[in-house]
């Protein structure tokens, strides 16, 4: 029987501008005992990297455009915090109640462009690193020198769904592991030839850790033991969006 686990990190406590996460993380699986294995993945919160990345606005220090003026009246939230969301991106794909749908320069269909404003404190808001891909890689990196083990890392965010209540981490960033199992051609275990088996693994991973990590409990970092990924050194989030072309929705 397959057995998979989710162990969640504590103690890294609060980053600052500057950290390196791959330490962070690093000394709390000493400080736990906690040996790293290959093909473990972390599942790291995006809220760490940002902070480390010192991807913090304070809303204050931020004048706001006459557009953010106009839509923080329509969508009853602050104009300050409306351009720091329309700073995020690309482009706005749809406005109502009060929400923001948007394109952000990384090319994430989400809401508020990934703007954060909680457990960052007040008036302060959290942006999704510039290149989370990247910040992926680092910490992988700094894990290989550290332990010489190989191991998958995800870089998750909380994102809604348009056809569903409620939120779910997905990831924003990948290294070191294939993000999506395509099984299509392959047979069922009654012959029949897959061809819609396309599975976002990197997204159910995500997912599966937030149930560890939580809103408040403090656990930034979860390490999924048992889980054969697929290593796949060029990994990238990019290849979990789906082409606008394709897009049937936007």
């Amino acid at each position: 029987m397959k057995k998979i686990e989710l162990i969640g990190l504590d103690g890294i406590g609060e980053v600052h501008r500057g950290d390196s996460v791959g330490q962070l993380i690093c000394d709390a699986c000493e400080r736990q005992q906690l040996a790293l294995a290959d093909g473990d993945v972390l599942v790291v919160a995006q809220k760490i990297i940002s902070k480390a990345e010192g991807r913090m606005v304070a809303l204050a220090t931020v004048e706001p455009s006459a557009r953010a003026r106009e839509l923080a009246r329509e969508l009853d939230k602050e104009a300050e915090l409306i351009e720091v969301i329309l700073g995020e991106s690309r482009q706005v794909i749809r406005t109502g109640g009060r929400a923001m749908i948007v394109e952000t320069h990384h090319g994430f269909i989400c809401a508020n462009a990934g703007v954060d404003q909680s457990n960052v404190g007040l008036k302060q808001v959290a942006l999704l690193p510039k290149d989370a891909d990247r910040s992926a890689r680092e910490i992988r990196g700094e894990i290989l020198r550290r332990t010489g083990k190989q191991v998958g890392v995800i870089v998750s965010d909380s994102f809604g769904r348009a056809w569903r209540v409620g939120t779910v981490d997905v990831a924003v960033g990948v290294a070191g592991m294939a993000p999506i199992k395509d099984e299509r051609g392959l047979k069922d275990r009654h012959g029949y030839e897959l061809k819609a088996a396309v599975a976002a693994v990197a997204d159910e991973l995500a997912s599966a850790a937030e149930l560890v990590m939580g809103k408040r409990d403090g656990v930034p970092v979860v390490v999924i033991r048992g889980y054969d990924i697929q290593i796949k050194e060029e990994g990238s989030v990019r290849e979990l969006l789906r082409p606008a072309a394709e897009d049937l929705f936007r």
